[in-house]
């Protein structure tokens, strides 16, 4: 069982915001860019803001309660949780994201070299909550480093060093582009082809898909919430229905 497919191959995820210090006296999250994917923040509770980095420079907005942010591929971006931030994030490309395209704003030594940016990027997906509490934060604490460098760069030197930053991101991701490839097709490109062929359906008077009409109720997945890029995250599951089919 599953959740009907969007155009897009749309996720749909909470998140509580780390309140953890950074360097720079900042609570928050990592700051990250996605190189394929657009995405949205839907707060839902506390307050807080998001650092974007563009070509039209360095943005602080705020935070709160029924605020909705999107962002297009290339932009950098950086939760602060300045008291009890949750959000729910919708994602395109489900898949991509996992597979790479979220691109950590690393220190440009790390970023230019593939090994020790594999480590450092990666999941703290084994071991207890505590280890892995400090190796989400760790990695958290070097990608502020290298964004605060990046920033430093494009106030003294301009848009340029934002593109110089792309074109590393740009590299990170190249050798992951074949099995991006295949979710692609499996999840958007699919999504797509499905709904171009309803409105073939439709243009001759076919019912087409919506026979079969549905709705699926899901759950949040047991057990604690992983520790992702930004904070705590919770991803749901279908569930099926009492009985197999009544609601």
């Amino acid at each position: 069982m599953s959740t009907p497919g969007f155009p897009g191959g749309t996720a749909v995820s909470s998140l509580r915001v780390y309140d953890w210090e950074a360097a720079d006296g900042l609570h928050g999250g990592t700051p990250h860019v996605h190189t394929a994917s657009s995405e949205a923040y839907v707060v839902v509770a506390g307050e807080g803001e998001v650092h974007t980095v563009t070509p039209e420079g360095v943005a602080v907005d705020p935070l709160s309660a029924g605020s909705v942010l999107w962002f297009a591929p290339g932009t950098v971006h950086r939760l602060v949780n300045s008291g009890g931030l949750e959000i729910t994030v919708v994602m395109q490309n489900a898949g991509l994201p996992e597979a790479g395209d979220a691109v950590f704003t690393f220190p440009r030594e790390v970023m230019a070299d593939p090994a020790a940016y594999a480590e450092a990027a990666r999941p703290p997906r084994e071991g207890p909550q505590e280890q892995r509490a400090e190796r989400a934060r760790d990695r958290r604490d070097l990608a502020v480093q290298g964004y605060l460098e990046l920033v430093a760069s494009i106030r003294e030197d301009g848009p340029g060093a934002l593109e110089e930053f792309h074109r590393r991101a740009v590299e990170v991701v190249r050798p992951h582009l074949r099995a991006w490839e295949e979710i692609w097709r499996e999840r958007v490109e699919r999504e797509a082809e499905r709904t171009r062929l309803q409105l073939a359906s439709l243009a001759a008077g076919d019912l087409g898909i919506m026979r079969e009409a549905s709705v699926v109720r899901t759950e949040a997945r047991p057990g604690p919430r992983a520790f992702g890029m930004c904070g705590r995250l919770r991803t749901r599951r279908p569930v099926e229905p009492p009985g197999g089919g009544e609601r």
